[in-house]
């Protein structure tokens, strides 16, 4: 699947000091992209779009990606992250680009400190939530699950709003499709390589 918008290249992703780790620098950029790629679709007049009641508008979800993204690692992880009144627009009703400049200047910031992480570094115990401990590398994953979470709940108000085309995400979506999309609905497909 090709995405239209990249926000970081590959070319700018740092090389981890243990080759080993370099899946996480390549995968935290790709989930950083299709989360900058997703919010993008979202027009200036649904920012404050919910489907129903007890949920969060397309900006509350937004705020509380980046501000919770921050909290997992500067608390969990133990990097260096900037203060929190840098992360936010300072506009009273940021426009959804002034979000993703900010979201993609944190991530941009974070790489080259996840580049450094040695095999002792990401298994060392840190608390987490509730008193628990987890390894660093098993938060890592947690967040970027958690983003995973968020992107889709995105991905699904745009749908309920009416609004198209819905961006796809790791493979075409019901309006975006890339030449020799293989979905694998078909028991033919899932059979395939063995």
């Amino acid at each position: 699947m090709r995405h239209e918008f990249i926000a970081i290249p590959d070319e700018e992703i740092p090389r981890a000091v243990e080759p080993i780790f370099q899946h996480l620098l390549t995968t935290y950029a790709s989930e950083t992209n299709k989360t900058a790629g997703m919010w993008r679709a979202i027009p200036a007049d649904l920012l404050d779009f919910k489907p129903h009641p007890r949920t969060n508008p397309l900006r509350a979800i937004i705020v509380h990606q980046v501000l919770s993204e921050r909290r997992f690692f500067a608390q969990f992880v133990g990097i260096d992250e900037p203060a929190v009144e840098e992360l936010l627009p300072a506009d009273e009703a940021p426009s959804v680009q002034a979000y993703i400049d900010k979201y993609v200047w944190l991530a941009k910031r974070r790489l080259p400190q996840i580049a450094r992480g040695t095999s002792a570094w990401w298994l060392e115990s840190r608390p987490f939530f509730e008193e628990l401990h987890r390894e660093r590398i098993w938060i890592f994953w947690r967040r970027v699950l958690h983003t995973c979470h968020h992107r889709t709940q995105v991905q699904a108000w745009l749908r309920m709003a009416g609004h198209e085309p819905v961006p796809a995400i790791y493979g075409p979506s019901g309006d975006v499709k890339s030449e020799g999309d293989d979905p694998t609905y078909s028991v033919a497909a899932a059979g395939r390589g063995g």
